[in-house]
């Protein structure tokens, strides 16, 4: 599979290392790379062998030793280097920034810890059992409407997409079973080790998401490390939120706190934490709701 890994290697002092979901392409994280590039940032969203499309298969172990590498890589040339990740590959950035504690901002969207949004199917817990059956080489599991998508028109074409590739911009037609099997390890690996991830961090989550309920975002904010961090919350976007109808939010909101962080550690001052406009506006409207009931 060909597919084109972003990257923006300017002479900029910080850097940001994008992963992308899980047995995806960087397509999913071109927007955001594009966008935060042009805001003076380098970014790399590179192919992992074994967790990146058409790369093989590989254990959680690999996926975080080869991130690990790329992190180490930019390292070696900017002076500061943040950690962004979507969805398996937020779960994956966290792992990153628990092994590199120097990384400068950790960005988690649609994190997922756990496949437990409401388009999962039904008997999805069963898939950890069907691994260590003769199933696990056959069984795929392919991905359906809404496709990570609240924005109708994109979800069409992305469904077009499907029928004809097995990629597309917001992710693979469908996922193998070690792969998944891989995943549900890293997802237990990170929540074991939240607490000491002390990096800056960003969550940012649908409300709505059908992948990965917001319980993986508040599970984070709840027991990571972090002296400093930022909660946001989206209501007109599902799991994809770098391509759904809010991706110019997340990518100003990305940008934002790379440069807070950056500022911070300039001064060395540790930043006041903070309550995002986004995420007290939507406590309004639900202390609103709550007082009506």
């Amino acid at each position: 599979m060909n597919v084109p890994q972003f990257s923006t290697m300017q002479s900029q002092d910080h850097a940001v290392l994008l992963l992308h979901g899980l047995s995806s392409s960087p397509l999913e994280l071109r927007f955001l790379a594009r966008f935060i590039g042009d805001e003076g940032f380098a970014t790399h969203t590179p192919e992992l062998p074994g967790y990146s499309a058409g790369t093989g298969h590989a254990t959680m172990e690999q996926w975080i030793d080869a991130a690990v590498a790329e992190f180490d890589a930019l390292s070696a040339r900017y002076k500061h280097v943040s950690v962004c990740g979507l969805s398996m590959g937020a779960t994956l950035a966290a792992a990153v920034a628990q092994r590199r504690p120097a990384a400068r901002a950790l960005l988690l969207l649609s994190i997922t810890l756990n496949y437990d949004g409401w388009a999962i199917p039904w008997y999805r817990f069963l898939l950890d059992y069907v691994y260590y059956t003769p199933m696990r080489s056959r069984y795929r599991y392919r991905e359906h409407e809404p496709y990570g998508l609240k924005n109708e028109a994109l979800r069409s074409k992305i469904a077009r997409a499907m029928q004809k590739n097995e990629i597309s911009e917001v992710g693979p037609a469908s996922i193998a079973m070690p792969a998944l099997h891989e995943a549900s390890r890293l997802a237990a690996h990170v929540r074991k080790h939240l607490k000491s991830i002390g990096t800056d961090c960003l969550i940012i989550h649908a409300i709505d998401d059908e992948t990965s309920s917001p319980h993986n975002a508040r599970a984070v904010a709840n027991n990571v490390g972090a002296s400093f961090l930022r909660t946001i919350w989206l209501d007109d976007s599902y799991h994809m939120i770098t391509s759904d109808n809010e991706r110019e939010v997340v990518a100003r909101e990305c940008a934002l706190f790379l440069r807070e962080s950056a500022a911070a550690s300039a001064t060395n001052h540790a930043p006041t934490p903070v309550v995002s406009r986004a995420l007290a506006r939507r406590l309004r409207q639900l202390a609103t709701v709550a007082g009506k009931a």
